[in-house]
């Protein structure tokens, strides 16, 4: 009988916060049993959302929350990627900077001198800007918030040592397999669902709401296409704008499609 000890070390995992509304940690709080299975096979080292003890690193797997907005986050997302093996992105404001990227369109010094008594004490960044920008990022799970099952399945492929199985496919497939009738083509409500990417379920479209967009855009998305049918849907220039600034205002696809809104709404 053998009276050997297993040595294998339990992979040790961290949770960071930057500039967020913490919902995607929140997330990760949420999947109760699924939490407790986990804790089985990791270490959760450093998580200050749900204990105060703090484990130091090196860490396994790092997931990190919220944009870089101030000059404190982007030396301390330095030394994040130093002390992470692996270190993946959560939510749209660690993946396109979040709902706070709006700054990004405009004069941050005069959103300051409106909001704060005295704009001179707070020190922040002229632009809120995504993880990827100031450090490599192994993989970027989006979503506002994101999806658990989808959190679950990162988590599991990072301690199997394979690439993470996340769809690259729109809303409208979701929206297929769920029996949905589109909400476009039946009641004519204006919905971001045909370029942005699947992972929430087709939540909105469920109880006739158009997609709001809160997993950004898909794969190769047609916003061009989507546009002219959104004008014809009757959407004026400013709220086809709007449509698209909300919580991945500067993913690329996005961007676009709101200037050229604005573009075109200039030429009218």
């Amino acid at each position: 009988m053998s009276t050997s000890k297993d040595t294998r070390r339990v992979p040790r995992l961290a949770v960071w916060k930057f500039a967020s509304c913490d919902g995607c940690q929140l997330t990760l709080l949420d999947c109760e049993d699924e939490l407790l299975s986990l804790a089985v096979k990791v270490e959760i080292a450093y998580f200050l959302e749900a204990s105060s003890a703090v484990g130091r690193g090196p860490y396994d797997l790092s997931l990190v929350e919220g944009s870089i907005t101030t000059p404190e986050d982007l030396e301390r997302i330095q030394h994040v990627r130093r002390v992470s093996k692996h270190l993946v992105t959560i939510g749209a404001c660690a993946t396109a900077g979040g709902i706070q990227a709006l700054r990004n369109f405009a004069d941050v010094k005069e959103f300051a001198s409106v909001v704060y008594a005295r704009p001179d004490y707070v020190a922040t960044l002229e632009h809120s800007t995504p993880i990827s920008a100031h450090v490599p990022v192994d993989f970027e799970l989006r979503g506002c918030p994101i999806d658990k099952r989808q959190l679950l399945e990162v988590i599991s492929a990072f301690l199997a040592g394979r690439r993470p199985v996340v769809p690259p496919h729109s809303v409208c497939v979701e929206c297929k397999a769920r029996g949905n009738v589109c909400v476009m083509v039946a009641h004519g409500t204006p919905c971001l669902g045909p370029v942005t990417q699947a992972g929430c379920g087709a939540l909105c479209p469920a109880f006739n709401r158009g997609c709001y967009g809160c997993f950004g855009p898909m794969e190769r998305p047609n916003v061009g296409a989507l546009n002219r049918q959104l004008r014809e849907l009757g959407m004026s220039t400013p709220e086809l704008v709007r449509v698209y600034r909300t919580f991945n205002a500067t993913e690329e696809p996005f961007r676009q499609a709101s200037e050229r809104a604005e573009e075109a709404g200039g030429r009218e």
